[in-house]
């Protein structure tokens, strides 16, 4: 058996609504790599189980809770603790898992006494009893609050208040008048997450009020860039919901921050579930598609009765699970007949149109929508629902809803590395952050129908994906016939593979498809790749680039050459 993590959970998880810590344990014989099916799990989790009580008793936490999650090879065990005393609590819950462990293989455990007292000892000296008391104080305001190794605040947006960990105030002094919570919101699903936060931001600022956007591309309030690079995890929330300008907050929640950290707050306005299809399997202990369902719901968790959960329903293990959200539903689709419950965002007669009880109301026709590409952006249509769906949840009328899906282009300017579709010299070129086959397939599916003479794709993936969702890539990719395949390394997003061994899956099965041997070929990084497909380019090709590490420099280029005219067979210059 082996310990493969330990972490803090700060906020809402899959395990439990409240603080608390997690530790990961794979179960395997003398080589860790191979899993002992003969183990069985309900012992190790009876005998930790055991083993933390014991010690949550004897430290003083009498009152904490345990929760534990199996899944195949290993478990999550994972017990509640105080949120001024999470890395103790990491120390405690490892405690009990040596304990567990040595019982279950006879050897002889830790004493309780002494491990008892040392981890008081730890527990002293992290507890901040002014911590806890503006904790209190917030929650008997009914107002949020936010803690993290640095800071802590009570309230949200322009109605919060922060203060460094070391220099907290007594809740007395604090002039409670000033503060309040704006409207947040969570995204999260499998794809479409990015673009849905901006769509919704856009709506929130055509109704006259500030948004604050978290998402993997940075941060953003208004029109201001706050942070660049990949905010999507509960981190990047709070800097959006602290921040003095912030009306309402659109945040992008991903899996990871989900399983490595929860949430970032314990109520939220409105939530949206864009999809679920496979993606990051193997990791926190989320071996399929199920378990990553949990995952996603946990959003829907911290939505009240006075809020609203925002589903897909033509995605059906969405709509099988509805029933255990204690949220009002609205839905959104785009098959007629799908949607149910008393409001629902579809398409009719060539219109987005919202269902609220026997009202229907008109938001703006599909071919005035630009990211629509007259219907052929599927994928943008779902996005641009599921935003209706949260811009009514928030209240905002149906003109700003319009005004901003009339308004949003998918330009490097509004929608960087998103079905961004340029031309240079005749050549069209599609940016887009399709990273899994689910991403790629509405890749496929968008561009199938446009006019061209050649395609070329670049394909590449990360190295934490198994070898068959990297495969089911390269299937997934295939479809478009491509005349011409660049497998690019991605350097920075090895995760344990080695050089090459991401490249010669993709490549392998390319060829097992049937692709002509001189119709693949490798490309040591995104750029390398980008260049040499321009190379190859000529009037009337589409090139497909899905772009990952280096999407800055490569609009940047792309941009440069636009700007001089560049035309096939022309030197790309440095």
């Amino acid at each position: 058996m082996l310990l493969r993590d330990s972490r803090r959970l700060t906020g809402p998880n899959l395990l439990f609504d409240s603080p608390g810590v997690a530790i990961e344990i794979v179960i395997h014989d003398e080589r860790p790599e191979r899993v002992d099916a003969g183990v069985d799990a309900g012992v190790i989790v009876d005998a930790w189980r055991d083993a933390a009580r014991h010690i949550l008793d004897a430290v003083g936490w009498r009152k904490e809770r345990l929760a534990t999650r199996t899944f195949p090879g290993g478990m999550i065990l994972a017990l509640t603790a105080p949120i001024d005393a999470l890395y103790a609590a990491t120390e405690v819950n490892e405690w009990a898992w040596a304990a567990a462990e040595a019982a279950l293989n006879g050897q002889p455990e830790p004493s309780l006494e002494e491990g008892a007292a040392a981890l008081k000892a730890v527990i002293e000296a992290e507890e901040n009893p002014a911590l806890m008391a503006l904790a209190a104080a917030a929650a008997a305001r009914d107002v949020a609050f936010l803690a993290d190794g640095e800071t802590a605040s009570v309230g949200l947006g322009n109605g919060s208040l922060s203060w460094p960990l070391a220099e907290l105030p007594r809740p007395d002094d604090i002039d409670w008048r000033r503060v309040h919570d704006v409207p947040a919101i969570l995204v999260t699903g499998t794809n479409g997450k990015t673009t849905t936060v901006r769509l919704v931001a856009d709506m929130v600022a055509a109704a006259g009020k500030m948004p604050g956007v978290a998402s993997t591309d940075g941060i953003t309030v208004g029109s201001e860039v706050v942070a660049r690079g990949d905010y999507s995890g509960p981190g990047g929330a709070r800097i959006v919901l602290r921040h003095p300008r912030v009306e309402v907050a659109c945040l992008e929640t991903a899996r990871g921050g989900i399983l490595r950290r929860g949430l970032a707050v314990r109520r939220a306005d409105a939530a949206l579930i864009t999809n679920v299809a496979a993606d990051h399997l193997g990791e926190f202990g989320v071996h399929d598609l199920d378990g990553l369902v949990d995952t996603k719901l946990v959003v829907t968790r911290v939505v009240g009765r006075d809020g609203r959960v925002v589903l897909n329903a033509d995605d059906p293990r969405l709509k099988k699970r509805a029933a255990e959200i204690q949220a009002p539903i609205t839905w959104f689709t785009l098959e007629p007949g799908s949607g149910g419950g008393r409001r629902a965002c579809m398409v009719e007669s060539g219109a987005i149109v919202l269902a609220r009880d026997r009202r229907r109301d008109l938001v703006v026709a599909v071919n005035e929508v630009p990211i629509f590409l007259d219907g052929k952006a599927r994928h943008n249509v779902y996005n641009a629902l599921g935003a209706v769906g949260l811009a009514d949840a928030l209240g905002l009328p149906i003109a700003a809803m319009a005004a901003a899906l009339v308004g949003f282009r998918n330009t490097p300017g509004q929608n960087p590395g998103r079905g961004n579709l340029l031309e240079l010299g005749g050549v069209r070129v599609l940016v887009d952050y399709a990273h899994n086959p689910h991403g790629m397939a509405a890749v496929v599916d968008m561009v199938a129908s446009l006019p061209t003479q050649r395609r070329l794709v670049v394909l590449g993936q990360a190295g934490d994906r198994d070898d068959e969702a990297i495969r089911e890539l390269a299937r997934t990719a295939w479809q478009l016939r491509p005349d011409r395949v660049l497998v690019k390394e991605l350097p920075l997003y090895l995760r344990g593979r080695a050089e090459g061994e991401v490249p010669a899956l993709l490549e392998s099965e390319l060829r097992r498809l049937g692709a002509p041997p001189d119709a693949v070929a490798r490309a040591g990084n995104e750029m390398a790749a980008v260049r040499e497909a321009l190379t190859w380019a000529r009037p009337g090709d589409l090139l497909v680039l899905p772009i990952h590490e280096e999407r800055a420099a490569v609009l940047e280029l792309l941009e440069s050459l636009r700007e001089r005219g560049w035309t096939p067979g022309e030197n790309l210059g440095p």
